[in-house]
């Protein structure tokens, strides 16, 4: 089947299954930052914003996008001008072998973009199903809230 959506801000129409996991669809695209981890929705590796909510791509049908608007880590920023969000990770130093770090990015920035800076629960909240093995959360927490208070002043 064709479908049609909206990635990273580029309309985009894709020959698809609409039975494909999300995730297999995205990798198979070139959308690399979304990681495959659990397959079950537990780790967050596979989080995209779909219509600026958090998700897990691995839970989704590729059928379930059509005329979505869709967000990955490759369309936040660049090595020369990172994201505000990518550039408090790096100074908080929240990053560690980087595979959970784009889940995590997303899902802050779901967060973030609500247009004020939230308290340490909130971003406790947004970033819980998003697992990191390396670095802990303190520095995570930290770079959001941080990046947060830049964004919305």
């Amino acid at each position: 089947m064709e479908i049609n959506v909206t990635i990273n801000g580029q309309p985009l129409t894709w020959q698809v299954n609409p039975g494909e996991i999300l995730l297999d669809v995205l990798r198979r695209e070139g959308y690399l930052s979304v990681k495959w981890g659990c397959g079950e929705g537990d780790c967050g590796a596979c989080t995209i914003l779909v219509d600026g909510q958090s998700m897990r791509s691995c839970l989704m049908l590729v059928g379930q996008i059509e005329g979505r608007t869709l967000t990955t880590v490759e369309s936040l920023g660049t090595v020369g001008e990172p994201h505000p969000l990518q550039a408090a990770f790096v100074e908080h130093g929240a990053v560690q072998c980087g595979y959970c770090t784009p889940g995590m990015l997303l899902s802050a920035k779901a967060l973030v973009d609500q247009g004020h800076v939230p308290t340490e629960d909130q971003v406790r909240e947004a970033l819980d199903g998003n697992l990191c093995r390396c670095t802990g959360y303190k520095k995570i927490i930290e770079a959001v809230l941080d990046a947060a208070e830049r964004m919305n002043k």
